[in-house]
């Protein structure tokens, strides 16, 4: 049992560090191209930045690995396969659930890490980045990965969810982390200023967090900064 679950730990770190090195590979070339000389001179931070990327990689692969045997193997979660054992309403309800509880725990998780003890302990790593680029989107000390590397695990204990949405799931995680670190904004302007797009955070809104530290604290959702005050609107440097 314990050699099957080493097994799958190692391979989800192998995935979630590919998953990092591709797309942040990509959308580093695509700033290279789009933005020509961003990159200038942060070869040592970039370094740092994969360095620190890689090491979170583990951190969130052992727990994905865990979840994933307990899945294939005992059945322990709430994952599932068959398209009618739910409404197809609720095919779209569950990730929206996930997004939602996943951005109310890094709020609030992130808020606090901004207090100047835990800041120094788990959050300064992150933010020496300056300023962030797409290689930054897992740019974490190892206790402000554990943070983050708990939540989905949770999360398919106690919401029921398609496999395939899952991985929906997966992959805005993905595209968001690495897009909000950009330090430009690469959706259109009209998404971003629109109705929709002043309650979705992308790289204009966290570009700021980047820059005053104390505003912008969501992940995906501007829902949580709006009710307590946090929220201080665009970056005009993205």
């Amino acid at each position: 049992m314990w050699t099957a679950i080493i097994l799958s730990a190692a391979a989800m770190t192998a995935i979630v560090a590919m998953r990092y090195l591709a797309s942040s590979g990509i959308f580093a070339a695509l700033t290279n191209r789009v933005r020509p000389g961003y990159h200038a001179q942060l070869g040592p931070q970039i370094r740092r930045e994969i360095g620190w990327s890689l090491a979170s990689a583990a951190i969130y692969g052992i727990p994905a690995g865990v979840v994933a045997w307990g899945w294939q193997e005992r059945g322990w979660t709430l994952i599932y396969t068959e398209w009618d054992a739910y409404p197809l309403w609720y095919l779209a309800l569950a990730p929206l659930l996930y997004l939602l509880a996943h951005d109310t725990w890094f709020y609030w998780t992130h808020r606090v890490m901004h207090r100047p003890k835990l800041f120094r302990t788990m959050h300064a790593v992150h933010h020496a980045s300056r300023p962030p680029t797409a290689w930054a989107a897992m740019s974490f000390h190892p206790w402000e990965a554990i943070t983050g590397a708990v939540v989905i695990p949770a999360l398919v204990f106690l919401v029921p969810i398609h496999v395939a949405m899952l991985g929906v799931v997966l992959l805005v995680m993905t595209v968001m982390g690495v897009t909000n670190h950009m330090g430009w904004e690469i959706f259109p302007r009209a998404l971003v200023h629109s109705q929709l797009g002043n309650w979705l955070i992308t790289a204009s809104h966290h570009q700021r967090h980047h820059e005053e530290y104390r505003c912008n604290y969501g992940l995906y959702f501007r829902f949580w900064d709006r009710v307590c005050g946090t929220d201080r609107g665009l970056s005009p440097n993205a």
